[in-house]
């Protein structure tokens, strides 16, 4: 089994997840809509367009506006991620939401099946990103760690629900908290250390 080792960057990353849990409302709902823009795209094209529409535009902004700032950074399903920023509006009260649930697997539940343009992967994320830390992020990273350290034996195109949770479990056996596991994994696969 492979030796996996956290470093100061991503202590440093951890804290700074620790410290959004404080942050206000606005800012959580733009790391939901952050979230929605990661679906099936590359994290730093969410963040690049995070930055772009800043935590105003998030709940400002018309879905033309959003979808012209998308479409200008070349993300994918331009058309459907501002529609889902836009329908998301109804949770801008995001942090009271999740704050309300007395535990994060009740929290992802909610946002999987509430929250159009989020599954498990991106609601995982972002209750990460807000400083929760016993949910993991199953991307393609850690799918292809899991089969690599011969803990599944093929990559699946696609994951339901259970299959999530089976590869969440696998996970936990390494012992060490899943926020900072996945930071450890996706630095192993990719040599970052993103949000």
């Amino acid at each position: 089994m492979i030796e996996l080792k956290s470093n100061p960057l991503i202590e440093q990353r951890l804290n700074e997840f620790a410290q959004l849990h404080k942050k206000n409302e606005k800012f959580w709902f733009s790391e939901l809509c952050f979230c929605i823009l990661t679906a099936n795209s590359k994290a730093q094209n969410a963040i690049n367009i995070q930055q772009e529409i800043g935590e105003d535009g998030f709940l400002s902004k018309s879905e033309i506006e959003i979808k012209e700032i998308i479409k200008k950074q070349k993300h994918r399903f331009h058309n459907n991620k501002a529609k889902y920023i836009v329908q998301a509006r109804q949770f801008k009260e995001i942090k009271k939401i999740i704050l309300g649930f007395n535990d994060s697997i009740k929290a992802r539940n909610f946002l999987a099946e509430k929250v159009k343009g989020l599954g498990y992967k991106e609601s995982s994320h972002f209750l990460r990103n807000v400083g929760f830390s016993d949910v993991a992020i199953i991307d393609r990273h850690i799918l292809r760690f899991l089969y690599q350290q011969n803990l599944i034996k093929e990559i699946p195109k696609t994951i339901t629900r259970n299959k999530y949770l089976e590869f969440e479990n696998l996970l936990k056996q390494f012992k060490i908290p899943l926020d900072k596991l996945d930071l450890i994994i996706w630095e192993k696969m990719t040599g970052k250390v993103l949000k």
